[in-house]
């Protein structure tokens, strides 16, 4: 496995070399990144290498799931570090267009997913889903992967993106990694960066509230007193505002509760710590 992956930056570039490889037989593997690359996004590439012969890995920080108030221009980049470790991991190739590439003037189209995508981050980040589902169809159709692969945690984008490349007849399977955490139980994230070491000991709390809670609505506890109890639990632990912490079908995103449980649910939280806003969600 190559330690210096190759860099295209045009689709030109990336389909001459997705071409060569099939015509020697071999399966691709896309993981679509925004860079600032961490353990989770790595794992994906391995996992990738066990479903397919060549993995290519794209970085683009993608300014149509931003809003104007979020943190586009300060989120973390840096290729250099993020292409050695992609190198490592056993990527082959990475795709790293500009935004004119990816949105040259006079682009006007926009993919969007209904349904799974309206709640909990459809409703708190409008923009969010539209943008996500326009450049993983654009990195879809421009690869052309036998699989792609997404993390667990950000798990309503992974129905977003399921449910597009299904409505959209996308010749590409959509595989699933595992949320991958810290030492503490913090997920892995990009924006973790962001914590001060105050901040990052307090962000363990998120973690174990939601443990507390899924176990609680696993012996049937009332959904609705346990979401209830969860968000004070975070707000006496620093944390705040909580955007929600709030039980949905692990399938529909079909909003869930009163009473106990249902088999296939799934615990989702959004809550910002300082400026940070770490997302997280159990199976329960």
């Amino acid at each position: 496995m190559s330690r210096n992956p190759m860099i295209v930056r045009t689709v030109a570039d990336l389909r001459r070399q997705v071409a060569a490889w099939r015509a020697e037989g071999s399966r691709i593997a896309l993981v679509p990144t925004m860079g600032a690359l961490h353990e989770g996004h790595l794992s994906l590439v391995r996992l990738g290498l066990r479903h397919a012969d060549r993995v290519v890995a794209s970085i683009f920080v993608n300014p149509a799931q931003f809003a104007p108030h979020e943190d586009f221009d300060a989120y973390p980049r840096g290729e250099g570090r993020d292409a050695a470790l992609l190198g490592e991991a056993g990527c082959q190739l990475i795709f790293a267009p500009s935004v004119k590439d990816m949105y040259p003037p006079g682009f006007s189209t926009q993919v969007a997913v209904t349904g799974v995508s309206a709640p909990l981050e459809g409703q708190k980040r409008p923009q969010f889903f539209g943008g996500v589902a326009t450049v993983v169809s654009k990195l879809l159709i421009q690869c052309a992967p036998d699989v792609a692969l997404f993390g667990e945690k950000d798990y309503q984008q992974l129905l977003v993106i399921r449910r597009m490349a299904t409505d959209l007849d996308l010749p590409v399977e959509i595989i699933a990694g595992p949320t991958l955490r810290e030492a503490d139980g913090l997920a892995m994230s990009s924006r973790n960066a962001y914590l001060d070491p105050q901040q990052r000991e307090i962000a363990a709390g998120l973690p174990a509230a939601l443990a507390r809670a899924v176990e609680r609505l696993r012996t049937g506890d009332d959904t609705g007193t346990v979401e209830a109890e969860g968000v004070k639990a975070l707000e006496a632990a620093g944390f705040g505002p909580v955007d929600y912490l709030q039980v949905h079908d692990g399938q529909t995103m079909e909003r869930l509760g009163p009473g106990p449980t249902p088999p296939g649910a799934r615990l989702f939280v959004a809550a910002w710590l300082g400026k940070t806003r770490l997302i997280d969600n159990w199976t329960i």
